[in-house]
């Protein structure tokens, strides 16, 4: 092979690291340091939409506070965000 044909294949395979791996890998980290931050207390929602209050954490689960009394069981990965707005409503309005 030639220097310039090893060159473009070289540059592809950079490209595809710093275009598709990377980014998937910081993408994963961000994730897998929000769930160990989870704790009872976190406003979260959830990958579904549904917005709540963690009541109580393990390693494979996480239980969320829905309304007054609703608990249900969610894994940590399904968690997608933490709510950390001030005064947003996640109980449901009477």
């Amino acid at each position: 092979m030639d220097p310039v044909s090893l060159l473009m294949i070289g540059g592809a395979a950079v490209a595809f690291y710093f275009l598709i791996i990377r980014p998937n890998q910081q993408r994963q980290k961000k994730q897998r340091a929000m769930m160990a931050s989870l704790a009872p207390g976190t406003q979260v929602m959830t990958s579904s939409g549904i917005f709540g209050t963690v009541t109580g954490t393990t390693d494979e689960e996480t239980i969320v506070e829905i309304a007054p009394g609703v608990n249900v069981r969610f894994l940590p990965a399904a968690i997608s965000r933490v709510i950390e707005t001030p005064g947003l409503p996640v109980d449901p309005v009477d």
